[in-house]
């Protein structure tokens, strides 16, 4: 629709985005708002793809789920525009597309990720969705013990680091499994200890099932560049080792118009709304929240609807962004459940465990709306598994 185009009387919310925030909000504002507000989703990719399953494709062990969007959004009573935002004008309430079309919105919530970039020039990197042979191509020399040497690593900056502890943890498992015992697996990270972000306790305990399992930490430490015999770090000596895995750098993308920072991340406060714009909010990575996880993006998400409900004149009382960070650790044997909630007014609260510490859920992500939603999709045609 042009903006000269015929505008619907209920108040337009434009979801720039096809990922994991933007369904999150999608389905909030189905459930808050229901026909008070009419809902349209622009993205430029057809595919949902539901990428936590990704760490396991390099091993056989599961693989990434792809669904269709214009399915997922009939469901939800929003229209799908195929398509990605170029620019906006925060006072016209005007988007506009690549295609140079431009979307009237009364409201625009932003959810359209980050750019993954190489990170250290030299290593294989783990882009958490199509593998293309690189992590793949590692594990099948450390199963056939043509490697016995291996860093899996995490730059700096803006990121979510489970995925490196499970590629080691599960590289362990093979090496167990192919009798190998003479490979050296290390964690090279800028944390101070694993997985600080989820607190203290976690990240003492992370350190115990690492040195369990074999595998050495390397911590306060960056990778630089690997050679094909060293890896540079800083501070410290190279790190000899014959094959890097790195997580990506992570960059939010930029629309013009919109107020980024250095990174291109988009500043917003409590209720996710995107500082000195009233009707634009923004959830998931593309925000400036420095951990980018899915059930953090869910969270956002719905705080940004919970807001917009309300602004529509729903029931609501929006509740402020408060992140509580959940995750399910793969170790090649039974999983652990990690969870961290460490604003200040309820201080540290930090467990690990091998037994859930939340209901049951279908999938690695925890949201309120999403995970459930996405739990009751069983047709074929609308969601594939890419491998294993």
């Amino acid at each position: 629709m042009s903006a000269n185009s015929k505008r619907s009387s209920r108040p337009r919310v434009l979801i720039a985005g096809g990922g994991v925030a933007a369904l999150e909000a999608a389905l909030a504002l189905h459930d808050l708002a229901g026909d008070r507000v009419e809902v349209e989703m622009c993205s430029p990719r057809r595919e949902f793809v539901y990428r936590p399953f990704a760490v396991g494709e390099p091993f056989g062990a599961a693989g990434v789920l792809r669904y269709d969007l214009d399915s997922l959004a009939s469901r939800l009573g929003v229209s799908f525009r195929l398509g990605g935002i170029f620019s906006v004008d925060p006072g016209g309430c005007l988007a506009t597309a690549r295609d140079g079309e431009q979307i009237p919105f009364d409201y625009l919530l932003v959810a359209t990720g980050v750019r993954m970039l190489w990170a250290v020039p030299g290593s294989v990197t783990f882009w958490g969705a199509a593998d293309e042979g690189g992590v793949g191509g590692v594990v099948r020399k450390l199963r056939a013990g043509a490697l016995r040497n291996v860093v899996f690593t995490i730059p700096g900056g803006s990121a979510w680091p489970l995925p490196v502890y499970e590629l080691a943890l599960l590289g362990s498992a093979v090496l167990a499994k192919s009798g190998i015992e003479d490979a050296r697996l290390t964690v090279v990270t800028p944390e101070e200890v694993p997985l600080q972000l989820f607190g203290r306790s976690v990240g003492e305990q992370m350190a115990r099932l690492l040195d369990e399992h074999g595998i050495e930490v390397v911590a306060g430490t960056h990778p630089v560049e690997f050679d094909g015999e060293r890896l540079r770090v800083a501070p410290g000596k190279p790190l000899e080792t014959e094959a890097v895995v790195s997580l990506p750098r992570l960059e939010g993308r930029r629309i013009d118009g919109l107020p980024h920072d250095e990174d291109g991340f988009l500043r917003v406060d409590e209720h996710c709304r995107v500082a000195a714009t009233e009707p634009i909010f923004a959830a998931g990575d593309v925000t400036n929240f420095p951990v980018k996880q899915g059930g953090i993006a869910t969270q956002e998400a719905d705080a940004a609807a919970e807001a917009i409900a309300a602004a529509v004149g729903c029931d609501v009382e929006p509740a402020p962004f408060d992140p509580v960070l959940r995750g399910v650790l793969w170790t090649g044997g039974e999983p652990r459940y990690l969870f961290g909630r460490l604003t200040g007014k309820h201080g540290e609260t930090s467990a690990l465990s091998e037994d859930p510490l939340w209901p049951p859920q279908d999938g690695k992500i925890v949201g309120r709306y999403l995970t459930p939603f996405l739990a009751g999709f069983p047709d074929a045609g609308e969601r594939t598994v890419a491998a294993g």
